[in-house]
């Protein structure tokens, strides 16, 4: 069975170099698949651990001129370490590298300055002024800019070439220039761009690490929301990775709940918002789920765990986010494969640049000053940050709205997504039989109606019955009771016998009743009768009302749906007749109604045979298959874990307007991912022709350069900002921001 393992890699600065210890890692025996993501510094592998080497996995890593940032026996375990703990590591390496960039910064700043101020300034300038350029740029040049030459040096020795190789050659060449027209020939020196060179790169990389450590805060904050200690009910207070299944604990009002459990006993209401998106908090009581790390309200609960450590569904949505932040979009390899020809196509320009200025009579230090600004404005570093950077704040964001999302290829699939397959119970339906209505023939007392009825149903183990018994808090007590197969049941409640069932169970329907039970029945709705015995005869006295309800936000899903340009069909195994009447009151398209479990796989085949391209939304093991058909699988998270294994993306609470808002994140961040890689495209076509032609001084060339990596990982943190279709207090515990102002959708 193939296994994933991530693996920290130091040294590593540009795109070009990613890419390179991709193929070097893909060719190893029992890597099945290698991605190095530039954004975290990151290997990720999919492994087969009887064949692979992690020894071997090292050494290649190291022999390619880049190092492992730990030790690679800690990754042979059976299982990864806990997601939060990669998280923990990935973030203190991010604070180390912002760390030692703003020291070189800071030490380019104090000397280049000076020197680019002598130099630049002819009031400033004093006799010998050129020498004190040479000890102010030196420190610039080899101290600070030591990264960009140690990984040039280190790409030489094995035949390759990087950003920094031609940020070394650039910086370098105008530096050792400048000393030969000091001290050999009456030359003009260029101390001031290599050190402003330097410097302008490195602010552009400082902002660049900031920006990209900011990537990441979503899904460390999720990270941090996780209960620290658990009180069990006998009063120990325990750390959370010490409790076990089965384990009794107490939360308060106030508390975060400590893991996944069933509540035992209490009331309260829970706020799922940081986990599921969902503002409104949750009702439970005995016998309801409950989420690790939720907060519990207002009432004091004994919740029995039933999910600990990694297999929480906190822990599950960082896993699950963590792995679709490693994954490359299929739009990425264009930029891998450009990456990977870029610099040696640019080593070749500049010197095609510098011979053809010297060969038109153009002075030497013109033709240099053209050839080191090619150097420098074509460093591909927004290449590689272009697809990682999004995806890794988008599906943070996501994660913070109740949305997963599990890859790169799902970002491109929603794109032509041009039809939604919606199953009905349990994702536009609630998924259980509820009580809605209760209509009552002239006279009849509705409470009194129901609570007799609820007292008989609640001796019968029928769906319907449950259903009924559920409405009523206290039922009286029945004797006498029976059950009349096909029928109903019958009892005796405060000495009147009760009868509840269909119409054949009682001597009497008056017309009103037989009307209303009608109606309930065109809705779609079970109608259930209901009355007692009345001077020997038994009359019904009323209808109860029992459906499946329909979640509030449904229609106004499918009305969003139908805002991104997607036809919505209702997908279900129910009667024609409830069917349609879901369908119409939510405002679908079609309905697909009375298909067997396993025809729905069919039914999305079909749809796809016809030319459409296809989601499937859908929260039960038989959804399963059509999940994996469709072209994008959509699993409720309050479904099944079959369903969510099998989809492609998933919806954490079960709010069906969260698909709309699922689709469209998706869709923003495909459209950003590829505005990033248009304008890193477009930097570079344009740039380097200027650049060649004379017109760009190499020190504008350094900071438009830096600032190219700057706007694409600014453009990509503009995801952070998308608010979806669901009016919300937007990721409260998540995020930790102030409220959306404004519930208007934002879409793609």
């Amino acid at each position: 069975m193939s296994r994933t393992i991530d693996v920290p890699v130091d040294g590593m600065t540009c795109a070009a170099c990613a890419a390179r210890i991709s193929r070097g890692l893909a060719k190893l025996d029992g890597v099945e698949e290698a991605n190095v993501n530039f954004a975290d510094h990151t290997a990720h592998l999919v492994v087969d651990p009887e064949r692979v080497d992690l020894d071997e996995v090292a050494a290649t890593i190291e022999k390619l001129g880049y190092g492992v940032a730990c030790e690679i026996e800690t990754l042979a375990g059976g299982d990864a370490p806990p997601v939060s703990d990669t998280l923990d590591e990935a973030a203190a390496a991010a604070d180390r590298r912002v760390a030692e960039v703003f020291r070189r910064l800071v030490v380019a700043a104090v000397f280049a300055v000076p020197t680019v101020a002598i130099s630049m300034v002819s009031a400033l300038r004093f006799d010998g002024w050129e020498w004190v350029a040479l000890v102010l740029s030196t420190p610039v040049v080899f101290y600070s800019g030591w990264e960009f030459h140690a990984a040039a040096a280190r790409n030489l020795r094995h035949g390759t070439t990087t950003m920094d190789t031609l940020v070394s050659m650039g910086t370098l060449a105008a530096w050792t220039w400048s000393v030969v027209a000091l001290t050999l020939v009456d030359g003009h020196v260029y101390f001031e761009t290599a050190a402003a060179i330097v410097a302008l790169i490195l602010l552009g990389k400082w902002f660049e690490a900031l920006a990209t450590r900011r990537s990441g805060d979503a899904i460390r904050a999720l990270a941090g929301l996780r209960a620290r200690t658990a009180r069990l009910v006998d009063g120990r207070e325990v750390p959370v990775d010490e409790l076990e299944v089965g384990d009794r604990f107490v939360v308060r009002p106030g508390e975060k709940i400590a893991t996944d459990g069933v509540v035992v006993e209490g009331h309260s209401a829970v706020d799922t918002s940081m986990v599921t998106g969902e503002p409104v908090p949750v009702e439970v009581g005995p016998g309801d789920e409950v989420i690790g790390a939720t907060i519990n309200a207002n009432g004091s609960l004994v919740v029995e765990a039933t999910r600990v450590g990694a297999d929480t569904t906190l822990a599950q949505i960082m896993k699950l986010v963590a792995e679709a932040q490693a994954t490359t979009a299929p739009v990425q390899r264009l930029a891998d494969r450009v990456a990977a020809v870029f610099v040696p196509a640019v080593l070749s320009i500049a010197a095609v640049t510098l011979v053809a200025w010297l060969a038109t009579g153009h002075a030497a230090d013109e033709a240099f000053t053209a050839a080191v600004a090619v150097l420098i404005i074509a460093c591909p570093c927004a290449l590689g940050l272009a697809t990682p950077t999004a995806i890794m704040v988008g599906t943070g964001r996501g994660a913070q709205l109740g949305v997963i999302i599990k890859g790169g290829q799902v970002l491109e699939e929603t794109r032509r997504i041009d039809v939604v397959v919606l199953d009905k119970t349990g994702t536009v339906t609630e998924g259980r039989m509820e009580l809605v209505d209760t209509v009552v023939a002239d006279g009849v007392d509705p409470a009194t109606l129901a609570r007799r009825a609820a007292a008989v149903e609640a001796r019968s183990e029928h769906p319907i019955a449950a259903a009924v018994a559920a409405a009523v808090a206290d039922p009286p007590p029945v004797t006498d009771f029976r059950n009349e197969p096909g029928r109903g049941v019958i009892g005796v409640v405060e000495g009147v016998e009760v009868r509840v069932g269909r119409r054949g169970l009682f001597d009497e329907v008056p017309a009103e009743v037989e009307q209303a039970a009608s109606a309930a029945e065109e809705q779609g709705r079970t109608a259930v009768l209901a009355g007692w015995t009345v001077d020997g005869v038994a009359r019904a006295l009323g209808v109860l009302v029992v459906a499946d309800r329909i979640k509030p936000t449904a229609r106004q899903a499918v009305a969003a749906l139908h805002d991104l340009g997607v036809r919505v069909v209702l997908l279900t195994g129910d009667n024609e007749r409830t069917a349609r009447a879901v369908g119409d009151a939510i405002g679908v398209d079609e309905v697909i109604a009375e298909v067997l479990p396993a025809d729905k796989d069919a039914v999305v085949a079909r749809l796809r045979e016809q030319g459409h391209v296809v989601a499937m939304v859908g929260d039960g093991i038989n959804d399963a298959p059509a999940l994996a058909r469709a072209d994008l699988g959509i699993a409720v998270g309050t479904g099944t874990d079959v369903a969510m294994e099998a989809s492609d993306l998933t919806i954490v609470s079960g709010d069906p307007l969260a698909v709309a808002d699922a689709i469209a994140l998706a869709r923003r961040t495909l459209a950003t991912i590829k505005g990033n890689l248009f304008w890193a495209f477009a930097y570079n076509t344009a740039a380097i022709p200027l650049a060649a032609a004379g017109l760009l001084d190499p020190m504008i060339a350094a900071a438009a350069m830096g600032f190219s990596s700057v706007f694409v990982v600014t453009n990509s943190l503009r995801l952070r900002r998308f608010a979806g279709y669901r009016p919300r207090s937007v990721s409260r515990g998540a995020a930790g921001r102030s409220p959306s102002p404004s519930p208007r959708p934002v879409r793609s």
